[in-house]
């Protein structure tokens, strides 16, 4: 692996909760601050499926990236929020069905440059590679990526868990739009976003907990979600809780499609 940012002049900002932080903490890893837990364990206290939230998320990730790689055959990805590496990773996951995939990560949070350098280890016949820098800053995200990606062949663009970060005035579907533009014909969009659709206390009360702590959650509905696939070909099952995304992919992750998560997911192939 490579990285384009030294670690050494990142500079990781402990005062207050980050989003990738407070996802490692959810998710049972040790790379996050006392901010960050205690923000956690608020939300748990208000919603204790949280933590399963999370971690369903993250299998969501999973099969997709299994399916991408088996049936849709994409040897290149692009992952935009990646947070802390948490074993399996998206790379593995690829490289384990292709040993040449090519994978660019990319975060805004420094903590999770240091931990990239030491986990996000390439197969000898692929590449990892890592990018900092923010989902707002398109441009450059872009530029960074073909150092490593061919833009001419397809490509897959993970925007996994992050564009409720944004709130409307960060622009998102102008911010997504722009990314896909650049991809090629074949290319895919997979994105999961928090809901108040099914749930709207438990996200309500977190959402203002996040506020607290400085950080935007901007859940969205059924249609905001599904507007960030136009122009694009949803996969079946289309839009959907994460839970009811191909679960018969699942290989160690747990999947109970009757369980109501507050995510919506889908995948999206670009004509």
């Amino acid at each position: 692996m490579t990285g384009t940012e030294p670690a050494a002049s990142a500079r990781i900002d402990t005062s207050r909760p980050h989003p990738a932080r407070v996802y490692d903490w959810y998710l049972g890893g040790k790379d996050n601050y006392p901010v960050d837990e205690e923000l956690g364990r608020k939300i748990m206290g208000v919603d204790g499926t949280a933590r399963h939230v999370a971690r369903t998320n993250r299998w969501f990730m999973q099969r997709v990236t299994r399916w991408l790689a088996r049936e849709a055959g994409i040897l290149q990805y692009l992952d935009i929020g990646t947070g802390i590496p948490t074993e399996p990773n998206l790379h593995q996951i690829a490289q384990s069905v292709a040993p040449e995939a090519r994978i660019v990560y990319t975060d805004n949070d420094p903590i999770v440059l240091t931990h990239a350098e030491a986990l996000l280890r390439s197969t000898p016949e692929g590449v990892t590679d890592y990018v900092q820098a923010d989902v707002r800053e398109p441009g450059r995200i872009l530029e960074q990526a073909r150092k490593t990606l061919d833009f001419g062949a397809p490509v897959s663009l993970s925007l996994v868990a992050l564009t409720h970060f944004l709130g409307d005035d960060d622009r998102p579907y102008d911010l997504v739009a722009e990314l896909v533009s650049a991809l090629p014909s074949g290319s895919y969009l997979v994105l999961s976003q928090l809901t108040a659709d099914l749930d709207p206390a438990a996200v309500t009360r977190g959402v203002q907990m996040y506020a607290a702590g400085g950080v935007t959650l901007a859940p969205r509905t059924h249609a905001e979600v599904t507007r960030f696939f136009d122009g694009l070909d949803v996969v079946d099952p289309g839009v959907v809780q994460l839970t009811r995304w191909h679960p018969e992919l699942a290989v160690d992750e747990v999947v109970d499609p009757h369980a109501v998560i507050s995510l919506y997911g889908a995948v999206g192939r670009k004509p």
